[in-house]
């Protein structure tokens, strides 16, 4: 079953290379959507892919790259189908 989520994660999660994290996360785990830094200093991003597969993303979003610190962590249901097949940074 194809589950989508976004995702609001706050913390020190600019400037260490978390974009890049979520991206290599995504598709190792076969995971479809985009990720991108907001303004007011948090993390956004959007995924869709079979329920094992989302939930290991989130698990590792979660935590982030060495150097990150993530304080605050919000998930939203999404509608699957939006994000397409591949991973990208914005």
């Amino acid at each position: 079953m194809r589950v989508a989520r976004r995702y609001l994660i706050g913390g020190r999660v600019q400037g260490v290379g978390f974009r890049y994290f979520a991206e290599d996360v995504a598709r190792r785990e076969g995971v479809g959507g985009w990720v991108r830094n907001l303004p007011d200093g948090r993390v956004e991003a959007a995924a869709e892919g079979d329920a094992e597969s989302l939930e290991r993303f989130e698990h590792s979003l979660r935590h982030g790259p060495r150097g990150a610190r993530v304080d605050t962590f919000d998930v939203f249901d999404d509608v699957p189908g939006d994000f397409g097949s591949g991973f990208s940074v914005r």
